[in-house]
């Protein structure tokens, strides 16, 4: 572990965030996510992104739906680094901040040669990564560190500073504020993630996920608090809606695996409510009732 990086034990907080049930969850999610959008090295778990209008077939193998999943997260990684002028600028140090089981810090070492320190806060995952970042060539620039972002203490350490879908597990004013400490002057803090629009359906998402999903105005303001201002803010739900009907077509297809015989890592129960539940999401981003968006904050130099 990096003895630089700061961490102090994780916590249930105030805010009424259970920081203990967030590790479990990962931890729990492991192998559906090694099984669904593995073998790597880089594996991610977030949306991805199609092109405008795209809407593939779906009858097609299971491994043609899946190999799409994957490009469309790779997809989604390469446009958010594009957007926030990386391939121009990369960042010498990069922290990612909830980092899964590592695939945006591999893709900020492979292809961009930073230096990335990936957090998480799953025990299980440390390992891991540093498997997967060894199988890419990257191991002298990926430290995976266990850790919880509240608890952060670095000062000044960073370029910059990602999370992708892992912000609506954190509290946002707390966020902030350690990012604040963490980035260099006029460092930047990238965010990709799920912006609430209609409430009624925020208790069903957030149960799902275990998560807590916030709006827009509530990060441009915890950022604003602790000096960021927002210089870009896309709105791509449109090309991320496509993703669930694809995802869907995958554990559907997995479930008629298991119907005829086959086996899967996936619990059939679990299979069953990710199908029912991701046909509902496509009309949840489709009806842009939940959007998803890509953010860049700076810290203001002063």
């Amino acid at each position: 572990m990096d003895n630089h990086l700061a961490v102090r034990p994780a916590a249930v907080d105030k805010t009424g965030f259970d920081e203990q049930q967030v590790p479990l969850y990962y931890s729990k999610k492991t192998g559906d996510i090694l099984h669904k959008y593995g073998p790597g090295p880089r594996v991610h778990f977030h949306v991805g992104l199609f092109a405008a209008g795209d809407a593939p077939n779906t009858t097609v193998a299971q491994e043609v739906i899946r190999r799409r999943l994957v490009d469309a997260q790779e997809a989604m990684v390469g446009h958010a680094a594009e957007l926030w002028g990386v391939p121009a600028h990369p960042p010498a140090h990069l922290l990612d901040a909830g980092c899964g089981l590592g695939g945006t810090s591999l893709y900020f070492a492979q292809e961009h040669h930073t230096s990335v320190t990936a957090l998480t806060i799953a025990a299980d995952h440390v390992p891991i990564i540093g498997d997967l970042a060894r199988k890419a060539g990257v191991a002298d620039r990926v430290t995976p560190v266990l850790g919880d972002i509240h608890h952060l203490s670095d000062l000044h350490r960073y370029d910059a500073a990602v999370a992708f879908e892992s912000s609506g597990y954190m509290d946002r004013g707390r966020l902030f504020q350690v990012m604040a400490h963490a980035l260099k002057p006029g460092g930047w803090f990238g965010v990709q993630d799920h912006f609430l629009r209609r409430p009624e359906w925020i208790e069903f998402i957030d149960g799902y996920y275990k998560t807590r999903l916030g709006t827009l105005t509530e990060y441009i303001s915890a950022a604003r608090d602790a000096g960021f201002v927002l210089e870009q803010d896309e709105d791509i739900t449109d090309r991320v809606a496509e993703f669930w009907v694809q995802s869907m077509a995958w554990t559907t297809l997995e479930l008629d695996r298991l119907e005829h015989g086959g086996a899967s890592p996936i619990a059939r129960e679990r299979l069953t409510e990710s199908a029912l539940t991701h046909g509902k999401f496509f009309r949840v981003w489709r009806d842009h009732s939940i959007e998803t968006r890509i953010l860049l904050f700076r810290l203001r130099a002063s």
